[in-house]
């Protein structure tokens, strides 16, 4: 008896003190929910890695960025928090010398949190929420592309506020969209290696995809750098991150973000992917991505460290809309799969994004879940996995979805009671089951009442109403406002929703890992 009862809590230590798992975050720029095949049955092309991925893992088909841009979608991947708890209301993508941080002194980052587990954390590819730079005299240098040439490279590195001091041990990063708000230039490791000092003007540059260099904007840029290639480059650099922690601490586990330029404007597929679709050059260019994804899987195996690693696939909002534009005119390619609204959009096409989830040894095959989600669940689902108790004042938009990946969460019993997300201007969108109420008028972002967007626009049922409610069970495309109809529903979410803004969280207290001692092998 005694022999059995010392043998059980072996096993049990054993089993509670489980290898952590390495983890991979592949970040996607402006991708609709609608441009995937394992989304999409209509899409003009395939994307057979990432339809792999999910056919090996869990694919979300109810998840959400937390904004309807770049740099609060970020914010929130990074912190596990949405936008105004940085900055009390919304926030805008930066360009140029743009900042401070988002990421402000002292907020415990997804980087820092694992960091604290003893992984070693990387990120390459683009970073977007701020940095902190100095002009000659020391002085803090505003947003915009004129003020490129005032850095001064010396004051200003090591960066205050950029990846390295927020979580990261190492990074290789643009400041902003790397393709299209300039300045173009490389961060590796906090410091700059080549500085902005070349006048870039993208008229002078092959243009691979005709109209489809829309947006490449001309600026400063570093000599050397890359445009066509940028994916490429960071993936490179993502791939040696891996391997060289392989050879040198393969008992330790790592954090490694890739975070793509695709599918942001301007498209522009790398030379070996012209041409490789029947989905015109962003069919290419998202083809680009599934081919990224695909080494990304290959380079874990090849290691050996397949079954040890999980994999998150995610975006940071819809599509932008001259390509969900063209992709409808040119390709019959819907990047927002039927959802009303685009990038900046407070409508589902806005914000509701791919999310695939890969984990061999663990996360049980061909799950499609149809609970809410949004990308501010990734912190506190890490630290479920890794064992790490957040704080309560920590990530406080961050829900634990791992019971769900583990197949332990019926999709009619939702671990979320509502879901935030914010649209271009800030302004809310509040979900309590199969209601959505929008805390504005119009799409939150785009205007539709002129130009390429006006053939888009819908007649509104309720013009005087200052917000709008739908039901998404039986309207998805968010065609018929209830506003005034569902009085009682919309007051009660609105009442929901002012207490969420001042409770200062909407996520819950005493949130409690699950543990790798309680997270089963599956065959």
């Amino acid at each position: 008896m005694i022999r059995s009862l010392c043998f059980s809590v072996v096993a049990l230590a054993g089993s509670a003190f489980a290898k952590l798992p390495n983890i991979v975050i592949v970040y996607a720029d402006d991708l609709g929910i609608g441009d995937l095949s394992c989304y999409n049955s209509k899409c003009s092309y395939k994307t057979p890695r990432l339809d792999q991925m999910a056919a090996e893992g869990i694919r979300f088909t109810d998840a959400h960025s937390p904004s309807t841009i770049c740099s609060p979608s970020r914010y929130g991947l990074f912190s596990g928090q949405q936008i105004y708890r940085s900055t009390g209301q919304g926030g805008g993508a930066f360009e140029g010398p743009g900042g401070p941080s988002y990421l402000k002194p002292g907020t415990l980052t997804l980087g820092g949190m694992l960091q604290k587990k003893g992984y070693h954390t990387g990120i390459f590819g683009k970073w977007h929420v701020g940095l902190t730079w100095l002009d000659k005299d020391g002085r803090k240098l505003g947003g915009g592309f004129k003020n490129s040439l005032l850095i001064d490279y010396e004051k200003s590195t090591p960066l205050v506020d950029g990846p390295n001091k927020r979580g990261f041990d190492e990074s290789f990063v643009t400041p902003n969209c790397p393709t299209t708000d300039p300045l173009y230039i490389y961060i590796e490791n906090g410091m700059v290696p080549v500085p902005a000092d070349q006048r870039y003007d993208p008229k002078s540059s092959p243009n691979p995809g005709g109209k489809w260099r829309w947006d490449n904007d001309a600026g400063w840029m570093a000599p050397g750098y890359e445009f066509v290639k940028a994916d490429l480059l960071f993936f490179e650099k993502t791939k040696n991150f891996i391997t060289e922690h392989r050879k040198k601490t393969p008992e330790k586990p790592f954090l490694a973000i890739f975070s793509t330029q695709i599918a942001h404007a301007p498209v522009l597929p790398a030379p070996e992917f012209n041409g490789v679709t029947t989905g015109g050059p962003r069919g290419d260019f998202v083809f680009e991505l599934d081919a990224l994804m695909g080494r990304v899987l290959d380079l874990l195996d090849e290691l050996g460290i397949d079954d040890e690693t999980l994999v998150l696939f995610n975006a940071d909002n819809g599509a932008e809309t001259v390509h969900v534009d063209w992709m409808r005119e040119d390709h019959n390619h819907d990047s927002s799969a039927g959802f009303r609204g685009m990038k900046r959009d407070g409508w589902e096409g806005g914000h509701r994004v791919p999310f695939i989830v890969r984990w061999p040894g663990r996360i049980p095959k061909e799950q499609v879940s149809s609970q809410m989600t949004n990308t501010t669940d990734i912190m506190a689902t890490l630290a479920s996995v890794v064992g790490y108790k957040l704080p309560d004042e920590v990530a406080t938009d961050s829900f634990d979805m791992l019971p769900v990946m583990l197949g332990n969460q019926d999709s009619k019993n939702s671990v979320r009671p509502h879901l935030l997300t914010q649209s271009f201007r800030g302004e809310f969108q509040i979900r309590k089951g199969d209601w959505k109420y929008l805390d504005h008028k119009g799409s939150g972002g785009n205007g539709y009442d002129k130009g390429k967007l006006a053939k888009y626009a819908l007649k509104e049922n309720e013009p005087e109403a200052p917000g709008q409610l739908y039901n998404l069970a039986a309207d998805p495309g968010e065609t018929t406002n209830l506003y005034f109809k569902e009085k009682a529903m919309r007051e009660k979410i609105q009442a929901l929703l002012e207490n969420l803004k001042k409770s200062g969280r909407s996520a819950p207290i005493g949130r409690i890992p699950v543990g790798m001692g309680n997270i089963p092998k599956v065959k």
